[in-house]
């Protein structure tokens, strides 16, 4: 492993000032692109690790979800020093479901490294997060990523970057963009495509950020302003709040005016201050403009919120978040089981829980509804819903969530919808099946290219409804030989009825331990979600049917004994495996009328009536108000 970073020793009591050496980067890139792991080369080759070599991968993605899922859910900073100069690194999400996380950190930066795979090219988040960055004045180093993967078509690529930039530049030097290569994966980088030619470390990289990437522009001699970007915790300080300092200089003791959004006003003093240092944080007694600090006293600190100097209380511009496009209820857990798996279940609890989800989470909305006990939450996507549903489970919440809704708008009358872009790469024998399936949900085919080598991408405009259950259908019908991403283009009127491909359900009629027999029987009919000695209630989905509608099975039903036995085959029951359905599979599963159950211990479907008979009158009354 080469080392390539070059440090300078500062005393521990200060931070670095505003002349050339400091420099904010943030990495922004479509999910999947190598992001991470460049950051990862970036950590590797500096002197942060005694042995790098043990570091290990995804060193940035500490949060276990992130871990498990190989995907960036929360933006991160880190540092390292390289020639004297102090690069102050951004890590984003590369997710459009994460794009508030994205959107609320770049104002911390002054340049960007947009990466982006040699074989993939621009993706709809390429687009998203370049057209943010653009939009702030960022200047840009385009990182063309795993130049050596064999259907790498980098000429296409570059091709596709330019008419990109020359869609969304703002400003004409935006325009002068430098092209990179990287094998981040062996942390090697270079400035051809060639890749005997690459640097054996990420040097370039570096010399290259130092070149193009302006020093912060901020006032270093007025008085103190900074905008809070991000939130974190300390158990012994309380809430840190981070930022980048706009103006002036913040040192520990000083009071400072802290202004919401809202316009509440409070003074409060600086206990802590802490620049970024490598993986961690360097406790500082003072900080000039233009450096990334986090500081503690702030016991209501809100992202969005600028801290300024009391005598000249001036706000810097909040952040802009787009709104939400999918909705869903969370509620407190009404099943059989309620209480036996989670810590917290009470309404309050829950309640409590979103509140504070919504300080970190710019992108979320919540509100109350008609029953004290159920919330509204809003999100961008089914992964940003489902990773907070996650989160939540594992700090030992038990609740119920509905079926996510689309969020539509009246405008002059008239009722629209969120329509997304939607790009499926994929092979030649699958466009027919990707079309139909596709179609069948309202998209339109908007372009449609054939590289000559058996791939194709295809581009389709599709409402945000059409996607919800979309992913887990594309993977079946391609065989996993494809890839789809979207992102959020805008309203469009309403496009009409989507026709359900959701098949039936196997619903429970006893409460108990599901028992060999009785799967046995169940399965004759279709698939099972559960396993032999696996508790299950009256009401709970059991599994699925190929036809419509419901289908009421006795899982708990055991075989009769008897002195006679039939044949040797009775002696034990072959069952096919159970389906187990990943948490977003089974928030596609859901139908109107049905509910799904997390607990720490896992997930189950169920039917918001749990009894046949209950059920049975709410279809008769639906029927006889249509009527």
């Amino acid at each position: 492993m080469h080392t390539i970073v070059v440090t300078e020793t500062r005393p521990a009591d200060h931070a670095i000032g505003t002349d050339q050496a400091l420099r904010n980067v943030a990495i922004i890139a479509h999910v999947d692109h190598g992001k991470t792991t460049l950051v990862d080369g970036l950590l590797k080759q500096s002197n942060i690790f005694r042995d790098p070599s043990t570091a290990g991968t995804l060193i940035m993605d500490s949060n276990d979800l992130e871990r498990e899922r190989g995907i960036t859910i929360l933006a991160k900073n880190t540092a390292i020093n390289y020639h004297g100069v102090k690069i102050n690194i951004i890590d984003t999400p590369g997710h459009a479901d994460f794009g508030g996380e994205v959107e609320r950190v770049l104002n911390m930066a002054d340049g960007c490294l947009l990466i982006v795979d040699a074989v993939e090219g621009p993706m709809p988040q390429t687009r998203t997060v370049l057209a943010r960055a653009l939009e702030r004045g960022l200047r840009p180093i385009v990182v063309i990523n795993k130049i050596d993967r064999p259907a790498a078509r980098i000429d296409e690529v570059i091709e596709r970057i330019t008419d990109l930039f020359l869609e969304l530049a703002t400003e004409p030097e935006q325009l002068e963009f430098p092209v990179l290569y990287t094998i981040a994966r062996d942390g090697r980088a270079g400035r051809t495509a060639d890749v005997a030619a690459l640097a054996p470390d990420l040097r370039p990289l570096l010399d290259t950020i130092l070149e193009i990437v302006p020093p912060p522009d901020v006032d270093p001699a007025g008085p103190a302003q900074l905008l809070i970007a991000s939130l974190d915790y300390d158990n012994h300080r309380g809430r840190i709040a981070i930022g980048k300092i706009q103006r002036g200089r913040i040192s520990v003791g000083d009071v400072l005016l802290h202004l919401s959004a809202d316009g509440t006003q409070a003074r409060q003093k600086i206990t802590a201050l802490a620049i970024f240092d490598g993986l961690g944080r360097r406790e500082v007694e003072r900080a000039e403009a233009g450096e990334i600090v986090a500081l503690a006293g702030f016991t209501e600190a809100k992202i969005g919120a600028t801290l300024t100097d009391p005598e000249q209380p001036e706000p810097l511009a909040t952040i802009e978040i787009e709104e939400p496009t999918l909705r869903l209820t969370f509620g407190v857990n009404t099943s059989p089981f309620s209480g036996r798996e989670g810590q917290y279940s009470t309404s309050r609890q829950l309640g409590e829980r979103l509140d504070r989800e919504l300080e970190r989470n710019l992108s979320l909305r919540v509100a109350p509804t008609e029953q004290a006990d159920v919330f509204s939450v809003s999100g961008r996507g089914e992964l940003h819903l489902s990773i907070l549903i996650e989160t939540m489970r594992r700090e030992g919440f038990e609740l119920q969530v509905s079926r996510p809704e689309v969020i539509t708008r009246e405008v002059d009358g008239e009722t629209q919808e969120p329509i997304e872009h939607l790009v499926v790469d994929t092979t030649e024998p699958f466009v027919g099946v990707v079309t139909d399936l596709v179609g069948g949900r309202r998209a339109r085919l908007l372009d449609m290219v054939n590289d000559g080598r058996g791939n194709v991408r295809l581009e389709f405009a599709i409402p945000t409804r059409g996607l919800i259950g979309l992913r887990n259908a594309f993977l079946t019908a391609t065989k996993g030989n494809g890839v789809l991403a979207s992102r959020l283009i805008g309203y469009e009127p309403w496009q009409g009825a989507i026709a359900s491909t959701r098949s039936g359900a196997l619903v429970a009629t006893e409460t108990g331990v599901a028992l060999g027999h009785g799967l046995a029987n169940a399965q004759e009919r279709g698939s099972t979600f559960v396993e032999p000695q696996t508790p299950v209630y009256e009401g709970m989905i059991v599994g699925q049917h190929p036809r419509q509608g419901d289908l009421p099975v006795n899982v708990c039903r055991a075989k009769k004994l008897t002195n006679m036995r039939a044949s040797t085959k009775d002696i034990g029951v072959q069952l096919t495996p159970s389906i187990q359905l990943s948490l977003e599979q089974a928030l596609d599963f859901l139908a109107d009328d049905e509910l799904l159950e997390v607990t720490p211990a896992g997930w189950r479907l169920r039917k918001r009536l749990l009894s046949a008979d209950d059920r049975a009158k709410a279809r008769k009354r639906a029927q006889q108000a249509g009527a």
